[in-house]
């Protein structure tokens, strides 16, 4: 008779073990497996009955709700505003900007000079002068075009710790060093320059020398800058917009924008005294900039700024132009309305989009800004930025990465995430806050037209909270 394979166990060897090891584990772990799938299955019903056991006496306080809202009103306006402060900035720009939607910005500075060292008293002829300056960068020119820069003296002492604005008027004295001219400059890279003044620089020399007994420096008692208040920085008007930048603030390294004297004393020995613009005691500067919207040839010249019209568009630009406004009404509706109560608020992200020429994405996305900022004001006009970009530290955020305001090239739009501003929003009972946000750039010569209102993509406001 043939041997089946039930009866191998009772084969006659010595090791007929094997038989059941072979064939018994795979029964066993079915056997487990199944178990304990029973045992899950039983106690997570027990969990969910022990859950819902009692729900109904415990107080609805102790129960939480995930919420999510994406129809609550977002409306955007454009807006300019004049008293935004410029003393002491990073950066100092000099020269034009031309855009076809936004016209022309001119962009100048003004600042104090320092001496690099005191007045040795002792009889000195003037020789020349010279300007050198470290630019940052360079925008526009590339041409034969030669372009120039003039001096003007200030007619009013600043101070420190005073504030001064993009369009503060200037009081001039009459005395200027015009039509300095510029070498040929090289874009993309920084230009370091040496300036030959008119008439060798002498008259400015002179003038700067006319008394002597000035030429020192000192807290306690008027010195060199009440007798010399300064010079506003202007570049001279081209058919070819030029815009460059450089920095007044002190390098550790070394002195980079500053005036040179040459000249010898009564035994004809050579001396040179520098007048410093990036001291190390701060010079005071502040950026002045003047827009120009009527030379736009496209759009409206920005008729509607400071309105409460809602285009389709809204405009943000460089230099302390045209910024948006971000208005929540619905946000303060669902405060006021009582129906809230306490939430936490889990997500509130404003996501703009941006407007642009399909047909030249890429150029024009090299054109916009690559991050942007959130402010928001008080009641008595005070601005400052949403707490949620002020989280970031040098050490943990440098790049505010939660806050995030950067461009995202693929999705071409902005990104503002702000919990912490709405929570803070919705907890104020002062009313010094309102739900009202301004887009703005810190710094940077780029302009961006975004999309807005009744636009086929506007301004989201994605807001999800939990209550309690």
């Amino acid at each position: 008779m043939p041997t089946m394979i039930f009866m191998t166990r009772y084969y006659n060897r010595s090791r007929h073990t094997n038989r059941i090891v072979s064939v018994s584990p795979p029964l066993f772990r079915i056997f487990r497996l199944t178990v304990f799938a029973l045992i899950v299955t039983v106690v997570s019903s027990c969990e969910k009955q022990v859950l819902k056991t009692g729900a109904d006496i415990l107080p609805k306080s102790d129960f939480v709700s995930l919420h999510s809202i994406d129809t609550l009103s977002v409306f955007s306006y454009t807006m300019s505003d004049d008293s935004v402060r410029t003393n002491n900035p990073s950066i100092s720009y000099l020269g034009k900007n031309y855009d076809p939607y936004f016209g022309t910005t001119s962009a100048g500075f003004v600042s104090q000079l320092r001496l690099s060292n005191k007045w040795d008293g002792l009889p000195f002829t003037v020789d020349s002068m010279k300007l050198f300056l470290h630019l940052l960068t360079t925008k526009g020119g590339g041409s034969n075009i030669i372009h120039s820069i003039s001096l003007y003296e200030i007619a009013n002492q600043i101070y420190i710790d005073s504030a001064y604005y993009s369009k503060t008027p200037l009081n001039l004295t009459g005395f200027k060093v015009a039509d300095i001219d510029l070498p040929v400059l090289r874009t993309d890279t920084i230009n370091n320059i040496a300036l030959r003044l008119p008439g060798n620089g002498v008259e400015l020399g002179n003038y700067l020398l006319r008394d002597t007994t000035k030429l020192f420096h000192s807290n306690i008692i008027p010195d060199f800058r009440s007798y010399f208040k300064g010079f506003y920085f202007q570049m001279n008007s081209s058919s070819e917009p030029l815009l460059v930048s450089l920095s007044l603030l002190h390098s550790l390294s070394a002195y980079y924008n500053f005036f040179v004297l040459y000249g010898h004393d009564s035994a004809g020995s050579s001396k040179a005294y520098s007048f410093i613009l990036d001291a190390k005691n701060t010079n005071v500067s502040y950026n002045r900039y003047l827009h120009d919207y009527t030379t736009a040839t496209l759009g409206d010249n920005m008729a509607h700024r400071n309105t409460t019209y809602r285009d389709t568009l809204s405009f943000l630009q460089a230099f302390n132009g045209v910024f948006t406004k971000v208005s929540l009404p619905g946000l303060e509706k669902l405060k006021n309305d009582g129906s809230l109560g306490q939430v936490a608020i889990n997500k509130a992200k404003l996501v703009v989009p941006i407007n642009f020429n399909k047909t030249s994405t890429k150029s024009y996305l090299n054109s916009v800004p690559l991050s942007l900022r959130l402010r928001f004001r008080i009641k008595s006009g005070t601005r400052f930025d949403v707490p949620d970009y002020l989280m970031a530290s040098a050490s943990f955020d440098p790049t505010h990465r939660f806050f995030d305001g950067t461009l995202d090239s693929v999705a071409n739009v902005y990104n503002f995430n702000i919990p912490a501003f709405v929570q803070a929003y919705l907890k104020d009972a002062t009313g010094e806050v309102k739900p009202e946000l301004e887009i703005y750039q810190s710094s940077g010569t780029k302009n961006v037209i975004l999309k807005a209102n009744k636009n086929k993509t506007p301004v989201k406001f994605e807001f999800v909270y939990t209550k309690f």
